[in-house]
């Protein structure tokens, strides 16, 4: 009896020598349950590790009654969890990736960049148009998004609607839609709206060609300092190839812009038969002015372990060492070169004009 004793207090003592990895998040529901995921599945691949998540309120949680464009703060979602993560109070942090900014503060990289959801952008609709279309909704119908690139493309579009900034976080949305009367349709990010298990709201999905898409939407993020070699590499196996090359591609471009949630930009990529296919376009805030091009590049997708090089210098604020730089360094180029396109034909120009708009209203 004192043998099987002794092994359990053993087994016990063990376990409360587990070494605990802490993990920063927002605290919102949908923070939440992207956390817990990641975090699921970083438990099944390390059982030994034990996993503390740590949620609080950024800047971007805070201030709710100004659009985002007009809070001049590129870490708006960020800036709280990176200063837990330079005091070592957490040791990584889970981003949806379209909130980190394409250059980090000193001392920070993404570590992983997980598959991809659903990158489009969908519509959900006051109860009592469900069953409408934004091409089908009334003259003068209120729809409500926090975006600039979604307003610019869609007013464009969509002429007979009207755009007007809803802010909060996905809860708070669909309860304004729900009870204010104000809004017969709110834009959100279809990746969330299926992570938070609300797919019945989705009245309409909106493709490329209606609208497209922010750099990095629908994929996460983990965000852990840079010279932490030991959890680069407990992360490093997250990345999921397609996505992160499609994400390096998408943040050349818009970093090569220098591009922000100030200004309309969107991005489309696709992989197909080896080719990388990114579709960058930029917008005047009233969506009349728009430049958009496609460009291609071959890049062989590596299969999730195959080695890379030893050297892990960061492409736009991504540490990848599991996938070949020969890779990520084509996506990177395929970004830069569309970028470049875009600016020798004007849109540097929209772009402007767009940044000092949004700053004068």
């Amino acid at each position: 009896m004192s043998g099987n004793g002794d092994a359990a207090a053993t087994a016990e003592e063990n376990s409360s020598k587990m070494r605990v990895i802490r993990v920063g998040t927002r605290k919102s529901q949908l923070a939440r349950i992207q956390t817990d995921s990641v975090v699921a599945t970083l438990k099944t691949l390390y059982p030994g590790l034990q996993f503390e998540i740590i949620a609080m309120s950024t800047t971007g949680d805070k201030i709710l009654d100004t659009a985002l464009s007009k809070i001049g703060e590129k870490s708006l979602f960020t800036k709280e969890l990176e200063h837990a993560l330079e005091r070592n109070e957490v040791d990584l942090v889970v981003h949806s990736l379209k909130d980190l900014p394409t250059v980090l503060p000193p001392g920070f990289t993404i570590g992983a960049i997980c598959k991809r959801e659903s990158p489009y952008d969908a519509v959900v609709f006051h109860p009592k148009f469900v069953g409408k279309t934004l091409e089908t909704l009334p003259e003068k119908s209120v729809v409500g998004t926090s975006s600039l690139r979604r307003a610019a493309q869609l007013q464009r579009k969509f002429p007979h609607l009207e755009f007007k900034s809803i802010r909060g976080n996905l809860n708070t949305r669909l309860r304004k839609l729900d009870e204010l009367q104000e809004f017969s349709a709110i834009i959100l990010a279809a990746a969330g709206l299926q992570r938070m298990g609300w797919q019945n709201r989705v009245g309409q999905i909106l493709h490329p060609e209606e609208c497209m898409y922010a750099v990095g939407q629908g994929a996460l993020g983990v965000e852990v300092r840079a010279k932490d070699q030991d959890i680069l590499d407990l992360v490093g196996v997250l990345h999921d190839p397609e996505t992160l090359l499609r994400c390096i591609a998408e943040r050349a471009f818009l970093r090569h812009l220098e591009g922000g949630c100030s200004v309309p930009v969107a991005v489309h990529t696709a992989m197909k038969d080896g080719q990388l296919y990114l579709t960058g376009g930029v917008w005047s805030l009233n969506g009349a002015d728009s430049m958009q091009e496609t460009m291609q590049a071959t890049i062989h997708v590596p299969a999730q372990h195959e080695d890379g090089p030893e050297d892990d210098p960061q492409l736009v604020g991504i540490t990848a060492r599991n996938i070949p730089r020969r890779a990520q360094l084509a996506a990177e180029s395929l970004g830069i070169s569309l970028a470049t396109l875009l600016l020798n034909k004007g849109a540097k120009n929209i772009l402007d004009v767009a940044r000092q708009l949004n700053d004068a209203h």
